[in-house]
């Protein structure tokens, strides 16, 4: 592959990492310590993430405990969890956390169907001007050495690669969306 191109290649796959990363933090109803990615404790004046502050487990298909290794952060990681937007309430027993997941309901599930879309939108926006920037720089190529032939054919290889990482996200969204609406 051509080394201008690879440029692009690395920044369209960067953007489709990001969007999987994104959608392991969304919940399906099920357990699932992805959900935690992004709440962050204060430790010690560090915002840290919980999954670095204890363990975690999950016992059953909809529930999580979260048993930290220092018993003073209880109150921290409960806080953390409610002050998110996950939309669980945490029960603290002294010793650990249990998390419950509840059933989705179908309106929830609609909600996050048309999330997870946005998401993919957002991505497919972001691949589209990763394009638009590689299509700039191959077009200031002209001034140089590079002809013409060998601009547009850099171009058309930048739209296939476009194009595969939007089916990609497509995908991705399609597979989301799927998980989510099963009950």
């Amino acid at each position: 592959m051509n080394e201008k191109l690879k440029e692009y290649e690395d920044k369209m796959q960067k953007t489709v990492d990001h969007l999987a990363s994104e959608f392991k933090t969304i919940r399906a109803g099920r357990a699932n310590p992805h959900v935690l990615d992004n709440i962050k404790v204060d430790y010690y004046g560090t915002p840290t993430p919980i999954a670095q502050v204890g363990n975690l487990s999950i016992p059953e298909a909809r529930l999580m405990q979260i048993q930290p290794w220092d018993k003073s952060m209880l109150k921290e990681i409960e806080k953390a969890i409610q002050a998110s937007d996950l939309g669980i309430n945490p029960t603290n027993d002294g010793t650990m956390i249990r998390l419950v997941f509840p059933e989705l309901t179908e309106e929830r599930r609609k909600e996050l169907v048309k999330d997870i879309r946005k998401k993919g939108e957002a991505d497919k926006v972001a691949v589209r001007n990763i394009r638009r920037d590689g299509n700039d720089a191959f077009k200031k190529l002209t001034k140089s050495d590079v002809s013409e032939d060998e601009v547009e054919e850099l171009q058309e290889e930048l739209q296939k690669l476009t194009d595969k990482y939007i089916k990609k996200i497509d995908e991705m969204v399609d597979e989301k969306s799927k998980d989510i609406l099963t009950v």
